[in-house]
């Protein structure tokens, strides 16, 4: 068989896809491996079926923004490496990782998963700023939702690093048993819309044949906190309503995966 857009797209009209799953149904393995670099605060490697994703959190003692002189802040960036995907290229972040950064930030930050405040020591002149990294390892398609379970599992494994008292230097070498304090854990789930046809877990040959996707991004009580559409079709309300109901399904089954190794 020929894979192309037509193949796919003809598979999804009937309801099939061309790895044999069920449309609603999420690739295995997943697994997660936390604490997997020694510079970071936190770190987790989350493979979903072949796609492999890495986030490393790292904390820095930065001036607080000046119309939050109370709060930390935070910062996401994507890297997409050649060695996942021929697609990608040395260089300055293009456009799929900006947007996989924007896109994961957003569920964070609307969900004010992170209590700025708490990071805040010194109003007006010190507070801890979280910094994510994201890398992709292997790109078999979603790095979408393997990047939120993978930013996630990090933010839960960080513990600040020890500060000298006096002096206020970072020990980064040593780390405390404070953690960070997350007030909430927005999952995100990626909706696609193939040939009118809902799916999740996209594989690559999937991934270029959608005409739109929803990514929706919730707690464990199914409250969302950001949705973000993709792709040059439009979406009804009636599909919207559907894809929202979708991810909040399987945004509670990822949250079980995640829970099997992250407490």
């Amino acid at each position: 068989m020929i894979v192309n857009k037509e193949t796919i797209m003809e598979l999804a009209a009937q309801g099939k896809r061309l790895d044999g799953r069920q449309m609603t149904e999420y690739r295995q393995p997943i697994s997660m491996d936390l604490e997997i670099s020694w510079t970071a605060e936190g770190s987790a490697k989350v493979t979903l079926g072949e796609t492999v994703i890495m986030a490393g959190v790292k904390l820095s003692l930065e001036k607080p923004y000046n119309d939050t002189p109370d709060q930390g802040g935070i910062m996401i960036n994507a890297e997409l490496t050649p060695m996942s995907s021929s697609e990608y290229e040395s260089g300055p972040p293009g456009i799929k990782a900006i947007e996989l950064a924007r896109v994961i930030d957003r569920g964070i930050r609307e969900a004010k998963a992170i209590d700025m405040k708490q990071l805040c020591v010194t109003p007006g002149e010190k507070a801890w700023f979280v910094s994510i990294d994201i890398i992709s390892i292997n790109d078999a398609g979603n790095l979408f939702d393997a990047s939120g379970l993978a930013v996630l599992a990090a933010l839960k494994s960080t513990r600040f690093p020890v500060v000298d008292p006096v002096t206020g230097s970072i020990n980064y070498k040593e780390k405390t048993d404070k953690k960070l304090p997350l007030l909430k854990e927005p999952i995100s789930v990626t909706v696609y819309k193939i040939n009118g046809q809902l799916l999740v877990d996209p594989s690559p040959q999937e991934e270029k044949s959608y005409q739109a996707r929803l990514t929706v991004a919730s707690d464990k009580n199914a409250i969302i906190s950001a949705m973000q559409k993709g792709g040059e079709g439009p979406l009804t309300s009636e599909e919207i309503t559907q894809m929202v109901d979708l991810a909040l399904e399987k945004g509670e089954f990822l949250r079980g995966e995640l829970n099997k190794f992250v407490k």
